[in-house]
């Protein structure tokens, strides 16, 4: 007799979609015409040695994608969020993965093939981002960043529009409204924290420049949104219907009276 692999599948806290189940050591998701692409990705890193991100292993029979699972604990549906999101440790930490990342991915040139969920076809000068590295897909274990799971909306973006989104989301740059309902009880040291980020990073440009870019994100993902939503995608629908659209439109006017 077989034994069932699944016997032991525990669904996973959190996620926007279907969410995500824990096998053994590997995590199952729901896969889309994306998965290829994202798991190119995933390949590279892996070669260049990059610890920060899952590997993928596959397609079970059941059609989701396998990753392998990075162990540590993750935000899941707690609110406000646990203290170690908004700590200026982790905030060093996140601006040093996200260096590390686009260092690994900077000579990754995706098949022509390559089906992306979310953003632009790539060409030379652009490098595959993230997408979605916030809080939410952040995975922390004692005192330091494991890395970031669901890269689902990876795609060919700048690196400095890709910074602008991490940096949006641990600065934090949203609204003070949003940020204060997450647990971030702080916002005058925002400015500060933009400026430590910025340097632990390694950024050379005019961080006023740089909030021009922030603002700009926040819109752009806000009207993706509300386009993917109407094209009937699902995961958009509920995050349009949980205001995250207009939320992102409030808070690129409210950066507009950001002072640094």
């Amino acid at each position: 007799m077989l034994l069932n692999e699944y016997v032991d599948e525990q669904r996973l806290p959190g996620g926007n979609a279907s969410g995500a189940s824990r096998v053994g050591n590997t995590v199952r998701r729901k896969a889309g015409p994306w998965t290829p692409a994202v798991h190119s990705l995933l390949r590279h890193l892996a070669s260049k040695g990059f610890s920060g991100s899952p590997r993928p292993l596959g397609i079970d029979d059941k059609g989701r994608e396998i990753l392998t699972f990075l162990e540590g604990a993750t935000v899941g549906e707690q609110k406000p969020w646990p203290e170690w999101t908004h700590a200026e440790a982790t905030l060093d930490q996140v601006a040093g993965w996200l260096r590390s990342f686009h260092e690994a991915v900077a000579d990754f040139k995706p098949p022509t093939s390559a089906l992306w969920r979310f953003g632009q076809p790539w060409a030379p000068g652009l490098i595959v981002g993230h997408g979605d590295a916030a809080p939410y897909n952040a995975v922390w274990r004692t005192d330091s960043l494991v890395g970031f799971i669901d890269w689902d909306f990876a795609s060919p973006v700048s690196p400095e529009w890709d910074l602008a989104f991490v940096a949006f989301s641990w600065v934090p740059l949203h609204t003070e409204a949003v940020v204060k309902a997450e647990g971030f009880l702080h916002p005058a040291s925002r400015p500060e924290r933009l400026r430590r980020f910025l340097r632990r990073y390694g950024w050379e440009g005019d961080a006023s420049d740089f909030m021009a870019v922030v603002r700009a994100r926040a819109r752009a993902d806000a009207e993706s949104i509300r386009t993917l939503a109407r094209s009937g995608d699902s995961v958009f629908v509920h995050m349009l219907e949980q205001g995250v659209a207009a939320n992102l439109d409030a808070a690129a006017n409210e950066l507009s009276e950001f002072a640094l």
